[in-house]
């Protein structure tokens, strides 16, 4: 489940590749989420209200995470910031959830989890080696941090909803605060795009939506940590189509990243 929601991860960041207006871009998004998630609302039970404070939760701190993103991405390359921000938020669960809710993974699972971000970082190389700014590295990290916070936020709130349907669709819905402050004041922009530009936004939305909510539901049946080190699998999932669809390198150190993430792959798979 986790790996089929980052193969969809990967997809729908390839289609973003290249957005002429990336602010114009995550408003879009955020509509596309609040669509999906206005849909689970229809089909989903109530949630309880103790899950209530954590969903209003993930949605601040998602503000935070749109924001980040935005300066990062004026600070470095997508190649560049992507790998390090993704390749921290693993480790940092697996410890958050230990520390904070006594959630201890199994060595597997912790050998798992360290490969796959090591993999992830194998990809943000040049990075380290001075092609990115320190102002970059630190954008970069403070993604990560973020991506961590919500990642444990969510797997909280999803657990004590009793209807994981229904707290995924409250804070896809919640994003179209995003889309509401940045948008108004971009309406120049955004009628500048062409059509197709604005439907691959309306439906990375909906896909990003879709792959997120996997995740979250796939929360309430494995531990945090684990869950998150799969998911971040969409980093290498997003370098190897680089490879085969844009013609991107260097090639060597992609498939070399691949086959580590893998590793970790099959040791989280073996703890099970």
């Amino acid at each position: 489940m986790v790996l089929c929601a980052a193969l969809m991860h990967a997809t729908w960041n390839a289609l973003m590749k290249g957005a002429p207006d990336r602010a114009v871009m995550s408003g879009l998004l955020c509509i596309g989420n609040a669509v999906f998630g206005a849909g689970l609302l229809i089909l989903a039970p109530v949630m309880a209200p103790e899950a209530v404070p954590w969903a209003i939760a993930s949605i601040i701190i998602h503000w935070g995470y749109f924001y980040m993103l935005n300066v990062a991405y004026r600070l470095g390359d997508l190649s560049l910031i992507y790998p390090i921000s993704r390749g921290l938020a693993p480790l940092l669960v697996a410890l958050g959830a230990q520390v904070w809710i006594g959630e201890t993974l199994p060595l597997y699972g912790w050998l798992g989890v360290g490969a796959i971000s090591v993999g992830i970082s194998v990809l943000a190389a040049p990075a380290l080696r001075g092609a990115l700014p320190v102002a970059g590295v630190m954008a970069a990290v403070c993604v990560g941090v973020i991506v961590a916070s919500y990642s444990l936020v969510d797997g909280l709130g999803v657990r004590a909803s009793g209807a994981p349907l229904a707290y995924i669709g409250w804070v896809f819905v919640g994003n179209v605060t995003v889309a509401l402050y940045v948008l108004p004041s971009r309406w120049g922009r955004l009628r500048a795009l062409p059509a197709r530009a604005i439907w691959i936004g309306l439906l990375g939305g909906i896909i990003s939506g879709a792959a997120y909510g996997l995740v979250l539901y796939a929360k309430t049946l494995a531990p945090l940590g684990l869950v998150s080190a799969l998911r971040e699998t969409s980093v290498i999932f997003a370098a190897m189509i680089g490879v085969l669809w844009f013609g991107e390198r260097p090639r060597a150190r992609r498939v070399i990243a691949a086959v580590i993430v893998a590793l970790g792959i099959v040791l989280i798979a073996g703890q099970g």
